[in-house]
């Protein structure tokens, strides 16, 4: 068996060869918590290794973080206090940078934080990151995510382990969800984004023009442009680099008519969402727009949330995730989207990624708008699928087809 060192080391090869697919002379962007450190200087070497002239590091700290929430006056949340570092990031996109996130996340970080300071704060940071979010949602750079085993993390999805007991669980998990637990994980990789593109190419000939969902608390018609495209994790940058943007990724997803929902649908799992949970919520559609809303916990997050614009009042990513995926067989809530929507069927409340459309890339965002592809400052996966969720395939005749029963494909 491979020590925890080999592991971490493995998987730091696959986030750069893999993951962002870091080219010769090419620049990373790498942002991360602090506590990441030992995984972002093997990221660091795997990175020069692969021919980077250059790493730039962008550490993050949850506790400042949390302080300057907390205790910054009014106005300084309502700006965003770095536009050099906005202009930073947009400086290295043109320079066909790759950005990876190394992700861990601290789902109580704000819970005792007025949600509306957390939201005028994060609506100015969106603001001024939204070039960057541009670039990555057309597929202009490379990008990725991945996840790091830390402690607050760990404390919440393995709450009933010793603090050290508890990371080491993650990590196994982590290792698990990406294939660092298999010879050899960059082939693995491989043959698993083949078999997704496979399932994105029998949806594409289907051109469904509508998907029903059914399960508890839910009856949901989602309406699909003509021109829609699925699409795996796998894609290429505007230069033509292949890279894998979510790791794990188990989803097949595309973009809906913006203007195409009606009805309602009931969350899963638990939202994180900027350090505050929101749990146990649906939502009602009536034209595409969100006309109602509950929430067990976590309502003024939520509300603050589909109120950020007029974009995050509506639905930009349809994806399907078969109940049996493999992070669905850990049978675990991770209280991370980037690990919890790969467990389940979900959907995104704000920004469509045009790539989604055919042409949709080369289009100005008035010839996206007459598409129906939805614009936001936001883009907020939450979890929708369970072994109780079925979705029908409505064809252009009006015929509908089996998809989903049980939360797995048909």
């Amino acid at each position: 068996m491979n020590s925890f060192q080999q592991q971490l080391e493995k998987y730091a090869e696959l986030a750069v060869k893999v993951g962002v697919n870091v080219q010769k002379g090419q620049q990373l962007a790498v942002t991360a918590p602090l506590e990441t450190a030992p995984l972002v200087r093997l990221i660091a070497a795997q990175a020069y290794a692969a021919g980077a002239k250059y790493v730039y590091v962008d550490w993050e700290d949850d506790e400042l973080r949390r302080t300057y929430m907390l205790h910054a006056p009014e106005d300084t949340l309502e700006q965003y206090p770095l536009p050099w570092r906005a202009k930073g990031y947009m400086d290295m996109a043109d320079e066909n940078a790759a950005f990876l996130t190394v992700y861990a996340p601290n789902p109580d970080l704000l819970k005792d934080a007025d949600p509306s300071r957390v939201a005028a704060a994060s609506k100015a940071a969106m603001t001024a990151m939204h070039g960057l979010r541009t670039a990555k949602q057309n597929s202009r750079v490379s990008w990725s995510i991945v996840c790091a085993a830390t402690k607050p993390w760990a404390a919440k999805v393995f709450a009933d382990l010793q603090p050290d007991e508890a990371v080491e669980q993650l990590w196994e998990h982590i290792f698990r969800a990406t294939r660092i637990d298999q010879d050899d994980p960059v082939s693995a990789w491989q043959t698993h984004l083949r078999a997704l593109t496979e399932k994105t190419e029998t949806l594409n000939r289907k051109k469904y023009k509508k998907l029903h969902y059914s399960g508890p608390g839910t009856n949901l018609s989602i309406a699909l442009p003509d021109r829609h495209l699925w699409a795996a994790a796998g894609m290429n940058n505007a230069q033509g680099t292949f890279f894998v943007p979510n790791m794990p990724t188990e989803e097949v997803f595309t973009l809906p008519d913006k203007y195409g929902i009606n009805g309602t649908v009931s969350s899963t799992k638990p939202l994180n969402y900027n350090g505050s949970l929101i749990d146990g919520f649906s939502l009602t559609f009536e034209n595409g727009k969100v006309t109602g809303f509950t929430a067990q916990e976590g309502y003024e997050t939520l509300k603050r949330l589909i109120e950020t614009d007029e974009g995050s009042a509506y639905l930009g990513e349809v994806a399907i995730v078969p109940h049996d995926s493999p992070i669905s067989r850990m049978d675990r809530i991770f209280f991370n989207t980037a690990y919890d929507e790969n467990a389940s069927s979900h959907l995104a409340i704000g920004s469509a990624y045009p790539f989604c459309l055919e042409g949709g890339v080369q289009m100005n965002p008035e010839e996206l708008a007459k598409h129906g592809v939805n614009r936001s400052l936001t883009h907020v996966d939450f979890m929708i699928g369970s072994s109780e969720l079925d979705i029908d395939g409505e064809t252009a005749d009006g015929t509908r087809e089996p998809l989903v029963r049980q939360g797995n494909w048909v």
